[in-house]
């Protein structure tokens, strides 16, 4: 390759990044409950992006714009929150991300398997293991393509039962990863489980006494993008919702659910990250969800959904932070994933947290999955947020070298999960 060749790629490659050029992260930490509501309201004044959720005595990781940097710290040392710099150069440190997974998938070039769990893998890298998968396992597995994207790439999840779905005795359940286009650790959760459930089955139990609906990326357009233009889209890819989403693409896929939609938590502007959208249902993304979720409602007994990252077990709900009337439930089968977890956990990762969202994270949102399926009639809707280092400035996204371990000890929690389920 000339001069001019070399220069030009590392053009592209500084350019990936540009636009958080200047942008600084920052680990805060509340210590009273007044304290963690009081940081969460600065996120309009100072369009504040939070990467990971702080709690009372946890931290969280917040990305702050050049132009708001003096003003929110001025802020915070007037307060009783603590923060230390995560890292004075984001540009930087997702640069040496994307170093680090490409220095990865050369080694696994060398070392194929199937859907290696030490990188992260790109869309069609989850479609031929959903393919690949059906094929080898057609007895118990089936593919399907519920829709399109807004961009036209396929949705596909696979159903999981040694019964094809035919035993009205037994129960459904459902885990949904990707939605929020940039948590990358939440889609390898999901396949992991289609893993345990058909390759490696240590728990032959589950598939006696459950049937599983398995989608790995709620948001393939979002999730793409996420990997080739700005790593840390949130959204989905949608245009039409007003005049200027053309410039300003996608909605919020967990503030699109039509359950207290666009009441709060949410943005009217359609350039935020939590723009509910124009309506509830406004994506194909979120409409595949709720047709799964009424379409099995008459068994489906829990319903996943992965997020990260923080440590934590949320349960509705969480519009206003009230608690269900199945709330004892939710809180036993949290615990019992919870304790799981963190039996195998490792120690660099913060202790899991169970609990309804709005009195864990301090803050209310409408329109989101597991509020939407526990409305609907769903027994145990939980959202997931996954773990993230314990500080640390090792970049963004949680390391690759972490994905398998995080992936054991979730698998860990669902069937502890499960299991306690059984007894009920």
């Amino acid at each position: 390759m000339n001069i001019i060749g070399v220069l030009f790629l590392i053009a592209v490659a500084y350019a990936k990044h540009e636009e958080y050029q200047g942008w600084k992260s920052y680990y805060v930490t509340p210590y009273s409950m007044d304290d963690l509501k009081f940081l969460r309201s600065l996120d309009v004044q100072y369009d504040l992006d939070f990467l990971g959720h702080p709690t009372v005595g946890g931290e969280g990781l917040v990305l702050v714009k050049p132009e708001h940097q003096e003003g929110f710290l001025k802020t915070l040392d007037n307060t009783n929150i603590v923060y230390r710099v995560h890292s004075e150069d984001v540009a930087s440190a997702l640069r040496q991300d994307d170093e680090d997974i490409k220095r990865r998938a050369r080694t696994l070039s060398r070392n194929a398997v199937r859907l290696p769990y030490n990188n992260y893998q790109r869309l069609a890298e989850f479609d031929n293991y959903l393919e690949d998968v059906a094929k080898r396992y057609p007895d118990k597995a089936t593919l399907v393509t519920a829709a399109n994207s807004f961009e036209g790439r396929p949705i596909k999840y696979i159903k999981i039962s040694s019964t094809n779905f035919a035993d009205p005795r037994k129960k459904v359940i459902m885990i949904d990863g990707g939605i929020h286009a940039r948590e990358w650790i939440s889609p390898p959760i999901v396949t992991w489980a289609i893993h345990k459930l058909l390759e490696d089955v240590t728990e032959p139990d589950l598939l006696e006494n459950f049937d599983f609906i398995l989608l790995p990326i709620v948001n393939p357009d979002g999730y793409e993008y996420s990997h080739t233009n700005n790593r840390w889209w949130r959204k989905t890819r949608s245009t039409g919702s007003s005049n200027l989403s053309s410039y300003c693409p996608g909605v919020d896929g967990n503030r699109n659910y039509d359950f207290a939609w666009n009441k709060v938590g949410t943005s009217p502007n359609v350039c935020a990250d939590n723009y509910a959208g124009n309506r509830a249902f406004s994506e194909v993304e979120t409409r595949v969800v709720r047709d799964l979720i009424q379409e099995y409602l008459n068994r489906m007994v829990m319903y996943l959904t992965m997020h990260s990252y923080g440590s934590m077990i949320l349960y509705p709900w969480g519009h206003d932070g009230s608690l269900s009337h199945n709330a004892l439930d939710l809180h036993a089968v949290g615990i019992a994933m919870a304790e799981a977890i963190n039996k195998e956990a490792l120690p660099i990762f913060p202790k899991y947290v169970v609990g309804n969202s709005v009195q864990v994270i301090g803050y209310a949102a409408s329109g989101a999955a597991e509020d939407y399926a526990h409305s609907v009639g769903v027994p145990l809707a939980y959202t997931f947020e996954l773990p993230g280092l314990r500080g640390g400035l090792e970049g963004f996204n949680l390391p690759a070298q972490y994905i398998e371990q995080v992936c054991r000890e979730t698998w860990s929690g669902i069937v502890a999960g499960l299991r306690r389920i059984s007894l009920q």
